[in-house]
């Protein structure tokens, strides 16, 4: 597994622009420890202040509802749904393309992704409610009777099984950096990978495979939680959560005026830990190991071990509504793979090449390759489908 060298502040990343402002330069010489490669490790300016280095503007800008309106998209800023429409020419429906996206899977392999928070359960102020309905349990089971499917969340990967409950499913918490599924049919080619690999039995006595590139900084993690919690416990609506690879900080209950105190508590707390690197989501601020792992990293990985990394037989497609599945849409796009399909209500940028608004919608379309496959399979009309199927 890859790693990158010490420095004297956290590491800020995020995917989106915002970057540029934060003044991201390339980072000191790196280090060699063990089996791991040199890395260079990016550094960034003055985090002292959150309040001047653009941070608490990426905040804001990080959940729904948002009415910023993206450039080129609309004409008319006072009418958000003019402006969906329009970002729709970029980002069509996976459900009125869906006779296109199974054109392309003639004769391949599907292989499907998805996140969990906001794709297949709402997002609510609580995470421990954020509950799949049985509708989409069912929907995601048929799925994986028919294709290899893998949810890939920030969770940690105990939590997220708790939630979906489904055996038949490969599932990737910590942003991918905790991985377990049914034994391999491959090896990695990457011998870095293929050492974080090792084979164990899940709670009903079947034999797994277990993949935690980031094993060695669980004791730090569990370490910086407490402290954040501690830390943490007197701002109203504050929430942190241990996700065994990463800790998050919820601040989508804590008011507004509170923010720039929150997150310069995380960024003091994390100026003691060069190793770890902080990013954000929907409303959180979250705790990473400062390794070469994430989303999309994770996709190719569960592609390559489980043999399904050729392109010309295989389609991917991943579903999910978060920043951090960006770098799992960029691997797919990037690559020519297959599908990113973004769930978002709103319009923003995104590597994604199609798009559905909410999880009401994501169950639609698994449910539709389900049907499709069954047709398919059946020999009917070739597989296609008409629009009441869908």
């Amino acid at each position: 597994m890859e790693m990158k060298s010490s420095s004297s502040s956290p590491v800020l990343t995020d995917p989106s622009p915002i970057n540029k402002r934060l003044g991201i330069h390339t980072g000191l010489p790196s280090f060699s420890s063990g089996k791991y490669i040199n890395i260079p490790r990016k550094k960034i300016g003055k985090l002292d202040d959150v309040r001047s280095n653009g941070w608490l503007d990426a905040m804001k800008s990080s959940s729904p509802p948002r009415k910023k309106f993206i450039k080129g998209f609309s004409t008319a800023a006072e009418d958000p749904d003019f402006a969906y429409c329009s970002w729709m020419l970029k980002y069509p429906s996976a459900l009125s393309s869906f006779e296109h996206i199974t054109h392309s899977a003639r004769n391949k392999k599907i292989a499907v992704f998805l996140d969990y928070d906001g794709t297949l359960s709402p997002i609510v102020d609580d995470p421990d409610q954020a509950l799949m309905s049985e509708e989409m349990r069912s929907a995601v089971r048929n799925v994986a009777k028919y294709f290899p499917t893998a949810i890939i969340s920030g969770r940690s990967r105990d939590k997220v099984y708790e939630l979906v409950g489904l055996r038949e499913l490969y599932y990737a918490g910590s942003h991918g950096m905790d991985i377990m599924g049914p034994t391999i049919q491959t090896v990695p080619t990457d011998h870095h990978l293929n050492s974080c690999v090792e084979s164990t039995t899940d709670q009903q006595g079947k034999e797994v495979n277990l993949f935690q590139p980031a094993r060695e900084f669980i004791s730090m993690i569990d370490e910086v939680f407490r402290t954040l919690v501690e830390n943490t416990k007197d701002i109203k609506g504050s929430k942190v959560e241990n996700h065994k690879f990463c800790t998050s900080v919820h601040y989508r209950n804590v008011d507004e005026k509170n923010w720039p105190t929150i997150a310069q508590r995380v960024h003091d707390i994390l100026k003691d830990y060069p190793r770890l690197r902080l990013t954000h989501g929907r409303k959180v601020l979250e705790v990473r190991p400062e390794i070469e792992w994430d989303k999309g990293k994770a996709v190719e990985f569960l592609l390559e071990s489980l043999d399904l990394s050729d392109v010309e037989n295989v389609l991917p497609i991943y579903i999910g509504d978060d920043r951090t599945d960006e770098d799992a849409f960029k691997v797919l796009r990037q690559g020519k793979r297959g599908y990113g399909i973004l769930v978002s209500s709103v319009a923003k940028e995104s590597s994604a090449f199609y798009s559905l608004r909410d999880p009401t919608e994501v169950m639609r379309f698994l449910n539709s390759l389900v049907v499709w496959k069954r047709l398919l399979e059946g020999g009917g009309s070739g597989g296609k489908m008409n629009r009441r199927t869908i």
